[in-house]
């Protein structure tokens, strides 16, 4: 099942403060919930466990994310990864990303991600994991905010934040179906006043 994900969000901070966050994955990984960076293979290249839990069911994600294309000059990336589940499931997908300077000395980083999932997660259903997917690129947009908004008073350098252990989807698939209910009820009202 592939999701698709699109988000922009933009930080009071340089693109080239960004920049260097963006190509550091030691710094990248601390931002991406039940993450970690296991090995830097080469300056492209890294293998990762990516944890993930609902309620019973758990989920370990061991793969590769490759650098597959590097604009520095056009502030883009394009990355690929891969993982598979010890249970036999997979996670496959790409992510680019494009930073652009602002005026007043911010940056609006706008990415795309397509992600596609088998295994034992995919018992929630596809609209939960949907949902669930945009939850969770919600908690990487706002820990990467955080992360470059607030740096240390030693100057501009991101400090290093430990990463969580695991993804505990289950907050998180409430407030999904939270959300999908109150859109349910807003196109119902919506069609109900015309």
């Amino acid at each position: 099942m592939a999701i698709k994900i699109e988000e922009k969000f933009q930080v009071p901070v340089s693109v080239d403060v960004v920049w260097r966050f963006m190509m550091d994955p030691e710094q990248v990984v601390t931002c991406i919930p039940g993450a970690t960076l296991d090995e830097v293979v080469d300056d492209r290249t890294f293998l990762g466990t990516v944890k993930v839990k609902v309620g019973a069911v758990s989920a370990n994600y061991k793969g590769r994310v490759q650098l597959t294309e590097v604009d520095e000059a056009g502030r883009s990336i394009l990355m690929a990864a891969e993982g598979r589940e010890t249970g036999g499931g997979m996670a496959k997908g790409t992510l680019s990303s494009r930073l652009r300077a602002l005026e007043g000395g911010g940056t609006e980083i706008e990415t795309n991600a397509t992600i596609d999932l088998t295994g034992r997660i995919m018992q929630v259903g596809r609209g939960m994991i949907q949902g669930v997917s945009k939850q969770l690129f919600q908690q990487f947009v706002a820990s990467t905010k955080q992360r470059l908004e607030a740096p240390p008073a030693g100057g501009e350098a991101v400090a290093a934040v430990p990463a969580q252990n695991e993804i505990r989807l289950l907050p998180v698939l409430f407030r999904a179906m939270r959300e999908a209910i109150a859109r349910f009820f807003r196109r119902l009202l919506g069609r109900s006043v015309n």
